[in-house]
């Protein structure tokens, strides 16, 4: 979990959540979606943007509710625990989807300041599978090496949203799934929902 953590911070994108109210209308207007390449682009400089405004709590609401625009959280929710979604009742999966965006705010977003003052430069962008990209990107914070993240978008209702990230060579979608799944193995899906609802 730990190394999860540190790689969603590296990029001040900590996956998203959705709970809260949608973002002002300046700041949605300027998350350009006309292609991969803009929208990463974009959209991560509006997320650093959002670290600056405000007290802490009113940047973690524009934050939330930018990534609610912008990523693909139930696709990446169900993909975190496709191995056990068999085995638990809808009531268990309707409270897991209900729980996840406020579980990865509550998990990395204070970590998200510290990157505050970094900005992304774009390297490439390479077709995937499926009418997909990935956009291969650098983290740049002044006095830091740069950081290397590939950012997976795909088209969902006709607008680009993100499906994952690799950051210094870690999938983070697998990572998170890992550790899902480790506390699933040890102590049941309830409990992980009880552990989620903790962070949140």
């Amino acid at each position: 979990m730990k190394m999860v953590r540190g790689a969603l911070a590296a990029l001040a994108l900590g996956s998203g959540a959705i709970l809260l109210p949608a973002i002002t209308a300046p700041a949605q207007a300027t998350v350009d979606t006309s292609d991969p390449q803009k929208f990463v682009s974009t959209l991560t400089t509006d997320g650093f943007a959002a670290m600056k405004t405000g007290s802490r709590e009113s940047a973690k609401a524009k934050f939330r509710a930018l990534l609610s625009q912008n990523v693909a959280v139930d696709m990446i929710g169900d993909r975190l625990i496709r191995r056990w979604v068999p085995t638990i009742s809808p009531a268990q999966h309707d409270t897991y989807k209900a729980t996840l965006p406020t579980y990865i705010v509550g998990t990395y977003a204070d970590r998200l300041f510290e990157y505050s003052d970094a900005t992304v430069k774009v390297v490439r962008t390479t077709p995937t599978a499926g009418g997909g990209a990935d956009v291969t990107t650098e983290v740049v914070k002044p006095g830091r090496q740069p950081i290397p993240a590939v950012w997976s978008v795909v088209q969902v209702g006709g607008v680009w949203k993100v499906l994952n990230l690799r950051v210094a060579g870690i999938n983070i979608a697998m990572a998170q799934a890992a550790d899902f799944d480790s506390v699933i193995q040890r102590q049941g899906f309830d409990a992980l929902i009880k552990l989620m609802k903790a962070r949140g």
